[in-house]
């Protein structure tokens, strides 16, 4: 080999090494906190696991998902997720569209609305929550006033005491909470956008709708389909907003399936079910990552 070729793959070698060193903490911060609780997950859906009561172990193989599937709350809790899911997913796309538009518009104060808008998405999900309940209060609750105040409603209403009205409750203050996040993104898409190609249709003859339609919404693409699968995996596991409000019920009418899972663990001490939950859960998620992925991957060929 000659002396050139040698030094430079000397030096290539020392450029792996010294990548090797510096990125070693973060492979190893990535081991512990995610890869390792995840396999630990899987490891234990197969096996019987419980808290209070370490007699009870072994190999589980599928008797765990039995267990869950057999479950008379599964299918009810499932329906609630995609409920609670779906609504909080379009409300906070929807509102969150609508005030990222109206905020890019060059209006006076737009600056301090930027700021404020922001301030529901800061707030502690448990402050939230327990204002939210406070507020909704049946008995001393602001909003139950103001409502029959205005002759809304004849008299207060339980909001999160009636199986009725649990979950969508819950899921209002949800997007009240959420689209903030959509605001500032989707905002931040929306100045990246040509303001020449506004002009040019504007000269055409293109009204605003259709201006929206063709140039607008293409552009923030993108931004929309990424915020929306993220936030589908973020609102499916959430679990401390409805548990701060509601503790999934009145009567499981607001359980969904991460509340299911802290049943199983913490109150039946059933950890291979609650594991076994968890990553029929994980196994959903991913295939929507997966489907979401290739399918942006496909678009361009087509």
């Amino acid at each position: 080999m000659r002396p050139e070729r040698r030094a430079e793959a000397g030096r290539r070698t020392q450029i792996i090494r010294t990548a090797a060193l510096f990125t070693a903490p973060v492979v190893l911060l990535l081991l512990v906190l995610i890869a390792y609780p995840l396999l630990r997950v899987l490891w234990e859906s197969v096996r019987f696991v419980n808290l209070v009561n370490p007699t009870v172990q072994g190999f589980a193989g599928l008797e765990n998902f039995r267990t869950v599937l057999a479950d008379d709350d599964f299918v009810p809790a499932l329906e609630n997720t995609a409920i609670w899911t779906a609504l909080s997913v379009a409300g906070e796309y929807a509102l969150g569209l609508a005030s990222a538009l109206a905020l890019a518009r060059n209006v006076r104060g737009r600056g301090v609305f930027r700021a404020l808008i922001i301030v529901p998405w800061v707030i502690p999900i448990v402050v939230a929550g327990l204002t939210w309940t406070w507020m909704l209060t049946p008995e001393y609750g602001i909003l139950n006033h103001w409502l029959v105040q205005a002759g809304v409603i004849r008299q207060p209403i339980a909001w999160l005491g009636q199986p009725a009205t649990a979950l969508f409750t819950v899921t209002l203050v949800n997007i009240w909470r959420s689209f903030p996040f959509y605001t500032i993104s989707l905002l931040a898409a929306l100045q990246a956008v040509p303001r020449e190609l506004h002009e040019a249709a504007a000269v055409d003859g293109a009204g605003p709708m259709r201006r929206f339609r063709v140039i607008t919404m293409p552009h923030i693409r993108t931004v929309s389909l990424t915020l929306i699968l993220i936030h589908v995996i973020w609102t499916a596991i959430n679990f401390d907003f409805i548990w701060v409000m509601t503790q999934g019920g009145p009567l499981d009418a607001s359980e969904t399936l991460p509340i299911m899972i802290y049943r199983y663990a913490m109150q039946q001490f059933d950890v291979g079910a609650a594991c076994a939950l968890a990553s029929m859960m994980m196994g959903f998620m991913a295939s929507i990552v997966f489907v979401q992925y290739y399918a942006t991957r496909a678009r361009p060929a087509a």
